[in-house]
């Protein structure tokens, strides 16, 4: 596979990168030493950033069992895609209705590189995999093999986990997600998490003088009130825009007893009317 003249096959593993880097927060295997150094700083200036990380990969397995048990999805669109750190979407999805068809979609050629772990679907239903670019939400609503995978003129579940505190006000962000949003049947669902500084703006001030320090960027992270214009006109599921840990918690979930600062996140699923 190549995209934009870029080789899968010819990945700079000497510098880290955000995708991998992301991996190894959740305990995966795809990454190297310059990954796990870059991640080792940022868990030295944020060591919140390791529970923020897997509190976040919980709820999307909570969030997918509750659509398919309890809201009856049976499609799903997972944009900004990342690394398929196992289990991914598609298998918790089709482990618990095999015939549930997912696309994945994302513009990074590191997880090109990794694609085809993405494309083991169950036999009953599909799986497939975009390489595009959410700031151009017609490079994927447009994408033939979506259109082969996906009805829709049916629900679907639009995932949208920590992809949108990586996108500036200057690439219309909530312009993108109710672009995304009004392509689908009523009865679809989107599904946020994303970065707030509202439970500990010390160390978001911290991490951004680091990064300035650095000459990277790091994203940028949103106030409840600024979240909540992504949900506009759509009614939020119960128990609504909170930390993810806090979204229909479960007896046994992971880091269930974490504070709001160290997860530093929002959730929220809300429907199309």
């Amino acid at each position: 596979m190549t995209a934009q003249g870029f080789s899968a096959d010819d990945i700079d593993t000497s510098r880290p990168h955000s995708a991998r880097m992301y991996d190894y927060f959740l305990g995966g295997k795809t990454n190297y030493e310059a990954d796990i150094k870059g991640a080792e700083a940022v868990i030295a200036g944020w060591p919140g950033v390791l529970t923020g990380a897997r509190v976040n990969r919980a709820f999307m397995h909570r969030a997918t069992r509750w659509f398919v048990r309890e809201a009856g999805i049976r499609q799903f669109l997972d944009i900004g895609t990342g690394i398929p750190t196992e289990p991914n979407l598609h298998q918790i999805a089709q482990g618990e209705a095999p015939e549930a068809r997912v696309v994945y979609a994302d513009n990074d050629p590191i997880v090109l590189r990794y694609a085809q772990a993405l494309l083991r679907s169950t036999p009953e239903g599909r799986t497939a995999y975009l390489h595009a670019d959410v700031t151009e939400p017609g490079t994927i609503l447009d994408h033939p093999e979506l259109r082969e995978t996906l009805d829709l003129s049916r629900p679907v579940a639009l995932s949208l986990n920590a992809v949108f505190h990586y996108i500036g006000d200057e690439k219309r962000p909530y312009e993108v997600v109710a672009e995304l949003v009004d392509a689908l049947a009523p009865g679809s669902y989107l599904c946020l998490t994303h970065c707030t500084p509202d439970f500990d703006p010390g160390t978001w001030e911290r991490l951004h003088r680091m990064a300035e320090a650095a000459n990277t960027s790091m994203g940028r992270e949103r106030t409840r009130e600024e979240i909540l214009p992504f949900f506009e006109g759509l009614e939020f599921v119960e128990p609504g825009l909170v930390p993810p840990h806090r979204w229909k918690p479960e007896p046994d979930q992971p880091f269930a007893d974490a504070t709001d600062a160290e997860v530093s996140l929002y959730a929220g699923i809300a429907r199309k009317p």
